[in-house]
């Protein structure tokens, strides 16, 4: 009981990034993509250029069916990552959503220059 009153309320310190981008994941993981995009905007105003939190951003905007804002999102994780498969299948995929074939088709080829066996982007190619 003695040092129960003299001691002073310990201060929250602030949320580490790496805090902070667990519960980004944590957001996603729910599926809680409105709460995900308001942490994952947030990081991104603190650290720019954080692959994973660009790449999950434009993800949860593709999941949304904002493909203009994906895309975005995803050609600035490519800036950091150029050759990232599943970034440039997710870009793509925004593309077709959009009718931009030409764009769709340029990042399955670029895909294919690292994995000449992803289905995916093979189908992609050959579908559109």
């Amino acid at each position: 009981m003695l040092g129960l009153f003299g001691r002073k309320p310990k201060s929250k310190k602030p949320d580490s990034i790496h805090d902070k981008k667990s519960r980004l994941r944590r957001h996603v993981k729910r599926k809680e993509y409105d709460l995900a995009l308001k942490c994952g905007l947030e990081l991104l105003r603190e650290v720019p250029s954080e692959n994973d939190v660009l790449f999950i951003v434009g993800s949860i905007y593709h999941v949304q069916g904002r493909h203009k804002e994906a895309i975005h999102y995803l050609a600035r994780a490519l800036d950091i990552a150029t050759y990232d498969s599943e970034a440039l299948i997710l870009k793509a995929r925004s593309h077709l959503a959009l009718n931009q074939m030409k764009e769709a088709k340029a990042c399955c080829h670029k895909v294919l220059e690292v994995d000449p066996k992803n289905s995916e982007a093979a189908r992609i190619i050959a579908e559109s």
